[in-house]
């Protein structure tokens, strides 16, 4: 099941995960991350489904950082959130979670790679 979030939803993601942290430092990052996990043709050819939605939030607050720190965590933590709310699980934990963000950072993936990770932790 595909849901499309709001900047509400990532605002309450943020506050209930991490309630000590600053706040929004970069409001657009967020409203481009909405809209990103909106787009309904990522690439010619390719349809989204929640793996390339949460993908797609997860590398856009990577790249853009919309907190003034532990942006990685955030992004991290918005991926098992998205696919719950979808009605799927991962079985991925941390670890694993924070390799892919570090891959992100590098630039040695980009978010249909992201996507396809997700997809292989999928039960």
């Amino acid at each position: 099941m595909l849901v499309h979030v709001d900047i509400r939803w990532l605002l309450e993601r943020q506050s209930e995960i991490m309630p000590s942290t600053p706040e929004i430092s970069d409001y657009s990052a967020l409203v481009a991350a909405v809209a990103r996990h909106r787009v309904n043709t990522p690439r010619l050819g390719i349809d989204p489904d929640p793996a390339w939605c949460a993908a797609a939030l997860l590398h856009t607050v990577l790249r853009l950082e919309p907190l003034p720190a532990r942006n990685s965590f955030f992004a991290c933590a918005l991926v098992p959130a998205y696919m719950h709310m979808c009605a799927e699980t991962i079985d991925a934990g941390p670890k694993e979670l924070i390799e892919l963000a570090q891959r992100v950072r590098a630039g040695e993936v980009d978010v249909f790679d992201v996507a396809r990770r997700i997809r292989d932790w999928r039960v």
